[in-house]
C-alpha cells in the first residue's frame, strides 16, 4: 500500500478525551489541492488504531467522512460521506483496523474541506490514537504462513 503525505489525516494522533460528542480529529484535505481523489478509482479511508481506546465508562466511537465549505469543518450541519457503526472501546486495540469505502463525488457533492470525525458516545474516552488515510489500495487481512511443505 502506498501512502501520500497529502491524502493524510492522521499520524497517531490521538483521539478527543472530552465528553461524549463530535470532534474533528487530525488534518483536513482540500480538495481544491488534492483534486480528482482517486482518478476514477475507488477511494477508502482506512482507520488504523496506534494505541487502545481507553475509558472510565462504557465508550463507543463513531468515525465519519465528512466535507465542509470552511477549514474550520463544523460539527453540526456538515455534509457527512461515510461513517462507521459505533464501535466498543473493547475493540478498539492497538492493531485494529476499518477501510471505508466513500462514495463518488456524484452521488452526494463534497465540499472543499475532507475531513475525519470521531463521534464519542455513552462517555468519555480516557485514551487512544489512531492513523487515518485515504487510499485506493485498502490493506488486507491477508497473512503470511509458513511453506507447508517439508
Amino acid at each position: 500500500m502506498i501512502l501520500d503525505e497529502r491524502t493524510e489525516f492522521c499520524d497517531a494522533t490521538a483521539l478527543n478525551t472530552g465528553a461524549a460528542g463530535t470532534y474533528n480529529i487530525g488534518d483536513i484535505i482540500d480538495s481544491e489541492v488534492a483534486r480528482n481523489l482517486g482518478d476514477g478509482h475507488q477511494v477508502y479511508v482506512v482507520i488504523q488504531v496506534t494505541t487502545a481506546v481507553t475509558s472510565g465508562g462504557a465508550a463507543t466511537v463513531t468515525f465519519q467522512v465528512v466535507s465542509d465549505a470552511t477549514s474550520t469543518i463544523a460539527t453540526s450541519g456538515q455534509t457527512i460521506h461515510a461513517v462507521t457503526a459505533a464501535i466498543g472501546k473493547a475493540d478498539l486495540v492497538a492493531g485494529y483496523q476499518i477501510a471505508i469505502p466513500l462514495p463518488p463525488s456524484v452521488s452526494k457533492a463534497y465540499e472543499r474541506y475532507i475531513a475525519v470525525q470521531q463521534v464519542t458516545g455513552t462517555a468519555a474516552l480516557t485514551a487512544g490514537a489512531v492513523n487515518a488515510f485515504l487510499t485506493i489500495d485498502p490493506p488486507s487481512d491477508w497473512v503470511a504462513q509458513p511453506d507447508a511443505t517439508n
